[in-house]
């Protein structure tokens, strides 16, 4: 089953469990725009390159659309479509005034130099400029994409419309990004496992953690959950895998992974194959890689006792960066992080009790039910 049709699975069972009207229904899945764009530039060589650019803007009832915009080889609009109506549903769960958006290029960004890189963003940015804005739809970084991407569209952007360092959140500091950004995902992570553990009476200190992914969140997780005394005892990235069962050195591993561009070759974990990393014996496994890693070939053999997922993008607090520039402090930030994902698992398990049903289903009947609200209030549903 791809992404989308996952998605829209989900989608149907909490519009089923809400009592949603067909044509509330209907209006909720169809996205509000979807946008295909071919973005030609020339490479270093002097040769023309030409790649797909996407943008699909899902909806709009609670403010405006938010999501991530993610170079990788195997985006396609089913997939782009998918994570855009998830983000619908995170903003809405994590209660804070946004709609949800995705975006992607199909190309492979370890194939690109950085000049290459920019000139794609920079043409990708002419192409849907229009279409975006602080009060429309604000892109943020995702796979393969970072700051500097975010400062480039920036810059782009602001050529059509003035200086606007509020087009798109995760940009550099210097350019008005927000403090603790760049930990904010992983972060949340941590907040998330917290909010979990709690209920069953545990704390992070002493849990055994697998990490599937090392990337920003992934590696971010791993740091700080190793900070509150837990065990992270198998990690993946893209070069390999590794596992020790006494609990990896996090900070020698950061410094490895700094060095080595990898995993792959560390000295203080046994290798393992890639895959294997999400049924190695553990208490808490986090994805923070690509969707669709579990799946009924591997589900059964999963070991873990909780799975707290980090892949594409849990809600984070970028609202913070707004329209006027004023930052508030890294303590803040993440204080309000940490109440923003407290409350949203206790809104969660509240729909949980109230429609008999698992976590996920907690969650996207929670936040399917508040666009639903928006989209009744103001008068859309027809």
């Amino acid at each position: 089953m791809n992404a989308l049709a996952a998605t829209n699975r989900n989608f149907k069972l909490a519009a089923r469990l809400l009592g949603l009207d067909s044509k509330l229904e209907k209006s909720l899945l169809i996205p509000f725009r979807e946008i295909k764009v071919e973005c030609t530039i020339p490479k270093d060589d002097g040769t023309l390159a030409s790649f797909v650019g996407f943008r699909v803007q899902h909806d709009n009832a609670r403010g405006p659309m938010k999501g991530g915009i993610r170079y990788h080889p195997e985006v396609d609009p089913d997939e782009v479509n998918a994570l855009a109506q998830l983000m619908t549903w995170k903003t809405a769960v994590a209660n804070i005034p946004y709609g949800g958006a995705k975006g992607g290029i199909g190309c492979n960004p370890g194939d690109l130099s950085i000049s290459e890189l920019e000139r794609l963003t920079r043409v990708f940015t002419q192409k849907i400029h229009d279409l975006i804005g602080i009060h429309i739809d604000v892109p943020a970084p995702d796979m393969g994409t970072g700051p500097q991407t975010m400062a480039w569209i920036l810059d782009e952007y602001s050529k059509f419309h003035g200086h606007s360092p509020a087009v798109v959140t995760g940009k550099p500091i210097d350019l008005g990004g927000s403090l603790g950004r760049d930990a904010a995902t992983g972060r949340g992570v941590l907040f998330a496992a917290e909010a979990l553990l709690n209920e069953h009476g545990k704390t992070v200190s002493g849990q055994r953690f697998a990490i599937q992914g090392f990337g920003n969140v992934g590696s971010w997780a791993a740091q700080l959950i190793h900070e509150q005394g837990g065990k992270v005892v198998a990690v993946s990235d893209i070069t390999g895998a590794i596992k020790n069962s006494k609990g990896i050195d996090v900070p020698s591993l950061m410094k490895h992974v700094k060095e080595h561009k990898g995993v792959k070759g560390f000295h203080g974990a046994d290798a393992i194959e890639p895959q294997s990393v999400l049924v190695e014996d553990c208490d808490i496994l986090i994805p923070a890689a690509l969707g669709g890693v579990i799946n009924r070939e591997n589900a059964n053999d999963i070991k873990a006792k909780f799975i707290v997922e980090a892949a594409n993008h849990p809600t984070d607090p970028e609202a913070d960066e707004n329209i006027q520039g004023f930052m508030w402090e890294e303590e803040k930030v993440n204080d309000v992080l940490k109440t923003y994902m407290t409350k949203g698992f206790k809104d969660v398990k509240e729909m949980c009790k109230t429609h008999d049903c698992d976590l996920r289903m907690g969650a996207f009947t929670l936040g399917v039910n508040r666009v639903a609200r928006a989209t009744v209030l103001r008068g859309w549903e027809a």
